[in-house]
Parts: C-alpha cells; sequence; structure tokens
C-alpha cells in the first residue's frame, strides 16, 4: 500500500509568494515615497521662487512707498513756502494799501491847507475891515474860574511824549501840577486821555463819575501819567466830548465843571468840532455856559517835526475859538 504525503496549506513555495508580494509591496512603497519626496521638493522650490518674487515685489512697494513718502514731504514743503509767500504777499498788499491810504490821507491834507492857504491869501489882498473885537484878557494858566469839577483831558500820542524814554514830557506833568495848584480843594477830579478813555476808571456818570480830591489823590495822578503807555490818536475831541457827556450832571445845582485841554495837534476840520460843542454845551440867554473849557498847546510839531502839514497851527486855531467860545482860556507855550 502506497504512503500518501499529507498536503500542507502553508508550505514553503506559499510563503515565498507571500514575502515576495510583500516585498514587491514594500519596494511600490518606498518608490512612491521617493516619488513624492521628489515633487515635495520641487513644491518647496517653486515656492520659495514665488515667496522671493513677492518679496522682490514688497521691496519694490516699499521703495515706492518710501518715494511717495519723501515726495508727500517735498509737496508738503513746497505748499508750506507757498503759504507762507502767500501770507507775505498779502501783507506786502496790505502794506502797501496803508501806505497808499496814507498817501491819499496826505494829499487830502495837503489839498485842505493849499485851499487854507489860498483863501488866507486872498483874504489877506482884500482891503481889511475895521471891526472893534471884544476885549479879552489875558489868562495864565490855572487862572480860577470857580470851578469845583476840573477834568483834564491829555493828548497822550506819540508827539507828546519824550523819545528818550517813551514817557509823557516831563511839563506836561509839571502844567497839569501847576493847574491842580490853583484849586486848593475840588469837590472833583477825572483825567481822560485824547481817545476818551478814562486813565483812573470811573464808577458811573454824572456826579458818581467823578473821583474824591486829596492830596493822595493827586500824588496817583501825577504817578499814573508818569507811567501811563497808552497810546492816543493825535486829536482830544473825543476825550473832550466824553467828558462832557459823562461827567456833566445836569441835577446837580452845585456842579460847576471846567475843562483843561492838553496838547499839541489836531488833524480834522474845525466846524464840526465847534457845531458840536454847541449841542453839548449850550450857552443860556445870558451866553453863560456851564462848562468851562480851558486848553494849553505845546510846541512839538514846531520845534519837533513829528508830523506832517500845520496840525499844530489847526490844534491852536480850534482851541482859541473853542476856549473862547466857553468862556477860558487857550495858552500857547513857547518852549518844551
Amino acid at each position: 500500500m502506497i504512503r500518501r504525503r499529507v498536503a500542507q496549506t502553508f508550505s514553503l513555495s506559499f510563503l515565498d509568494c507571500i514575502c515576495c508580494g510583500f516585498g514587491a509591496i514594500i519596494l511600490i512603497f518606498i518608490l512612491t515615497i521617493g516619488s513624492r519626496e521628489k515633487e515635495k521638493i520641487e513644491n518647496l522650490i517653486n515656492l520659495r521662487r514665488v515667496l522671493a518674487a513677492q518679496l522682490a515685489q514688497l521691496a519694490q512697494l516699499k521703495n515706492s512707498k518710501d518715494d511717495l513718502d519723501r515726495s508727500h514731504k517735498k509737496i508738503a514743503v513746497l505748499v508750506t513756502d507757498a503759504r507762507k509767500t502767500n501770507d507775505t504777499v498779502h501783507a506786502m498788499l496790505e502794506d502797501l494799501e496803508q501806505q497808499l491810504q496814507n498817501e491819499k490821507k496826505g494829499q487830502q491834507a495837503l489839498v485842505v491847507d493849499i485851499d487854507e492857504l489860498k483863501k488866507e491869501i486872498a483874504a489877506r489882498q482884500k482891503k481889511p475891515e475895521v471891526k472893534l473885537l471884544p476885549e479879552v484878557k489875558p489868562t495864565p494858566v490855572g487862572l480860577p474860574v470857580g470851578s469845583n469839577y476840573i477834568a483834564i483831558i491829555i493828548d497822550t500820542s506819540g508827539s507828546m511824549r519824550d523819545p528818550n524814554h517813551g514817557g509823557l514830557w516831563p511839563i506836561v506833568i509839571r502844567k497839569i501840577d501847576e493847574v491842580l495848584d490853583v484849586y486848593p480843594q475840588l469837590d472833583g477830579v477825572q483825567l481822560l486821555d485824547g481817545d476818551g478813555r478814562f486813565i483812573l476808571n470811573r464808577r458811573g456818570t454824572g456826579t458818581d463819575a467823578w473821583l474824591a480830591d486829596s492830596p493822595e489823590m493827586r500824588d496817583r495822578i501825577k504817578r499814573t501819567l508818569r507811567r501811563y503807555d497808552q497810546d492816543s490818536i493825535s486829536n482830544p475831541v473825543p476825550g473832550i466830548y466824553n467828558a462832557l457827556r459823562f461827567l456833566h450832571d445836569k441835577e446837580n445845582p452845585n456842579m460847576k465843571m471846567g475843562i483843561y485841554v492838553f496838547g499839541d495837534e489836531f488833524v480834522e476840520v474845525a466846524d464840526p468840532v465847534i457845531r458840536r460843542l454847541e449841542e453839548l454845551n449850550p450857552a443860556d440867554e445870558n451866553g453863560n455856559r456851564k462848562v468851562v473849557i480851558n486848553a494849553i498847546g505845546f510846541p512839538t510839531t514846531i520845534r519837533y517835526t513829528f508830523s506832517m502839514g500845520n496840525t499844530g497851527l489847526k490844534f491852536a486855531n480850534l482851541m482859541r475859538t473853542v476856549c473862547y467860545l466857553h468862556g477860558g482860556a487857550f495858552i500857547a507855550l513857547q518852549d518844551l
């Protein structure tokens, strides 16, 4: 009897096949992995190229931005310079316009002066008419006129100031002191500059607007005037107007008000001023007025040529007429 071999399911040949299959799979896997790594390397290289190109573009953009910033700064500087130049040009134009206006005013003043000179020459060429002028006695500075309230109007413009220190001429303060010395006792005193500003302030109007007179107040007046640096126009008329409007009290029967004007120039026309003063300080049926106006003229425009034209002569003519009409006296000083 023939013995048969038992057939085995997993034989050596089968195992060899299985191992070869697994080896083939591993080989395929290894080959596949190598191709993927190569693809990854290529992708990485491409990515680096793209990043490099983007970085180059970013660098170009940054350079462009820097160029734009520099251009903007240059443009801003140019705009600022243009604005400064524009402001300078406008300022120059305003100065030129102001100079033109001053020239026009100067020409108008010269034309007025020429007309006045023509009238004066024509009047001198006529035969003089014999007129009996009223006798007017000369009145020294500070002569008492029965006033118990004194308002002092001071032209504080540049021509009334000493160019060495910028303060009022010492003779101005000295003459004000002389006027006050003539009145040992006053019920009230006040100071105004040419623009009508109250130098020592005021509490109200009428009787309430006056400052009480005392030795301390007079010392304060002199101290204040020595350091008063507020310039006014070369025209004391606004100060006279304000003194009449705010200081005279019609309800106070005991008020006898006097005004003293200290100045050197007048640049306007006299007739409107005389008419306005007639309205503010009218005469009664006897020709008397409630406020007496006096004036002291300083020769600054004659000795020191601070202004153009004959402004000093205009001031003298105006104040002489106003003082005569309003019961006062005009004194023209010959020297400072």
